[in-house]
């Protein structure tokens, strides 16, 4: 069992309304998917912990840590934005889903697993320092990273993200960060309408126009993300997993489909088997028709744990 899966039952309980695409339905269809493809009795199955102030403030201003708490509904919605809402498990959720991260990152620093998928919601990469944004509500990948560099002293992580939309939270957090490198690739233009101008030697956006399939997906990853990796040669690498490039999603325009997650998935391994003894912590982003959001993590799963 050399995956970690890790989750909690308050990712079912966060809900928007009853019509929102980020809905626990996702959780659900996961793990379904993954027990009838008999891949769930090969993982090391873990409930995440609840994150604490002292790791969410290492990425997040603590006035707004402070302002999420303060604000998160004992009943009833309030909204932080036109697409980010919180109900009354919301905030355990949150905390949840960036506690995963953690220890995840535990889990792979103390040798017990070689890497983790953390199967939470909502999802992060849109949580800037400061702010609440599609969908996101506390920046889970950001939180593990930072937790990498602090508890452990990982001097170089590298977060890579192939959802459809741009990581603009992530980036917002790291941009002036030297010890962390961004590759993200995803539609252009498209929300968060980012990314596309502010390419820098450690954030390296790479904006693909609607229709993108494999092939231009394949070879952006090769010719800009290759070779940044290989001068970073990272410690620890991060991915922003978000499966809504798929070619059955509504919310994109992006062509991908299952065989390119695998592709990327090997990609990410051997870089991480170069540079940073196979530690790779994965983290659920966005996704949301349910029946390939569903096939493409199991295949994500499959190829981290070497099935």
């Amino acid at each position: 069992m050399h995956t970690a899966f890790i989750s909690h039952p308050d990712t079912l309980l966060h809900v928007m309304d009853g019509h929102h695409p980020e809905s626990p339905a996702r959780i659900s269809a996961i793990k379904d998917r993954l027990m009838a493809a008999h891949l769930y009795d090969y993982l090391k199955a873990q409930d995440a912990p609840l994150a604490t102030d002292e790791q969410l403030t290492r990425v997040h201003a603590p006035a707004y840590v402070k302002h999420i708490r303060d604000i998160a509904p004992q009943a009833g919605i309030v909204h932080l934005d036109q697409d980010t809402a919180m109900g009354p498990m919301t905030l355990s959720a949150a905390l949840h889903a960036a506690g995963a991260t953690v220890m995840a990152v535990d889990l792979v620093m103390s040798g017990r697993v070689q890497n983790a998928f953390c199967c939470v919601r909502p999802p992060g990469h849109h949580a800037g320092r400061s702010t609440a944004a599609g969908f996101c509500i506390f920046n889970n990948v950001a939180v593990g990273v930072a937790h990498a560099i602090a508890q452990y002293g990982v001097g170089r992580a590298a977060i890579i993200d192939f959802d459809v939309h741009h990581g603009d939270g992530t980036e917002d957090i790291f941009k002036d960060n030297a010890s962390v490198m961004l590759c993200s690739t995803f539609q252009h233009p498209l929300y968060p309408f980012k990314g596309a101008e502010s390419r820098t030697e450690r954030m390296i956006n790479v904006p693909l126009a609607a229709g993108s399939g494999s092939r231009i997906f394949r070879d952006a990853v090769e010719r800009e993300f290759a070779p940044a990796l290989k001068k970073f040669a990272p410690q620890f690498i991060f991915i922003s997993a978000g499966f809504d490039a798929h070619a059955g999603e509504d919310l994109g325009g992006l062509n991908l489909v299952r065989d390119d997650y695998v592709w990327a998935t090997e990609f990410i391994k051997d870089v991480a088997h170069r540079h940073a003894a196979d530690r790779i912590v994965s983290s659920l982003e966005g996704g949301y028709e349910l029946h390939a959001l569903a096939d493409s993590v199991m295949a994500h799963v499959r190829a981290l744990a070497g099935l």
